[in-house]
């Protein structure tokens, strides 16, 4: 199922967004909807392939995109492509914090390793890139900032304690950001999702022996969700038809609880 784009809607024409994690799943889906709204898209992710086959989705259309493949836990490549953006196109109008990644286990049986890997991509490269974006935000006189958070961040569940944690301070942290830099125009948001049908949770389907009906089965509205669902509420909380949206964390859940 997808969301798809009102033919009217051209929300970001010449603009320019940052997507991370933008090789597959919900931030592909992201860099597909902002650039089908005009956007000039710079799709990041750490596989160059993946990146590529994104932004080849968006040219096939007629869209713009760009390729950037690199690192999210090295602090000086986060700076990089930011510069990098903005060297080439003058501006960045939007980011979306979107890559993360899942260790699964509870506190005995997840190693340092997986601790921190967690924590340097879904929260430090957050803080990196943010903090690389929001010179130029400010001084252009604004711009629109969307976290990728979770429902767990929010309503943890067991076995899950890096991501859990990892996601509520990416909660924090939006909403901490929103605070100091409302002032400047820039609007910090962002979205909670529940269960979205991606491929890392494809793969750990396939690694349990469950079936997408399994997961359908908690979800009060029926199935879970979609990647292009999330990534049309994402560009709504980034477009100017938000513009009092600042510091709020959306969920997008299909009304199933956790707990």
């Amino acid at each position: 199922m997808s969301a798809p784009v009102p033919s009217a809607a051209r929300r970001f024409e010449g603009k320019v967004a940052v997507v991370t994690g933008a090789g597959g799943g919900i931030g592909s889906a992201v860099a597909r909807r902002l650039a089908a709204e005009g956007a000039h898209v710079a799709v990041c992710d750490v596989a160059e392939p993946a990146a590529a086959a994104t932004a080849a989705s968006i040219a096939g259309p007629g869209g713009r995109a760009s390729i950037l493949a690199f690192d999210l836990t090295d602090p000086a490549a986060c700076a990089g492509a930011v510069e990098r953006v903005v060297a080439e196109h003058g501006r960045v109008d939007v980011l979306v914090n979107n890559a993360g990644v899942n260790r699964r286990g509870d506190l005995l049986s997840l190693t340092d390793a997986d601790w921190d890997l967690t924590f340097a991509v879904n929260l430090h490269a957050v803080v990196h890139l943010c903090r690389a974006v929001l010179p130029h935000m400010i001084d252009a006189g604004g711009g629109a900032i969307v976290n990728t958070a979770s429902q767990w961040g929010l309503h943890p569940v067991p076995g899950h304690i890096a991501y859990n944690v990892s996601k509520a301070a990416v909660v924090s942290f939006t909403r901490n950001l929103a605070r100091d830099h409302a002032p400047h125009g820039i609007r910090v948001n962002a979205v909670a999702p529940g269960e979205v049908f991606t491929p890392m949770v494809a793969a750990h389907l396939e690694r349990t022996g469950r079936t997408r009906a399994d997961l359908d089965a908690l979800v009060p509205f029926g199935r879970v969700g979609e990647p292009a669902e999330i990534a049309a509420l994402i560009a709504f909380l980034a477009s100017d038809e938000a513009p009092y949206l600042c510091g709020s964390v959306v969920e997008i859940t299909g009304a199933q609880a956790v707990g």
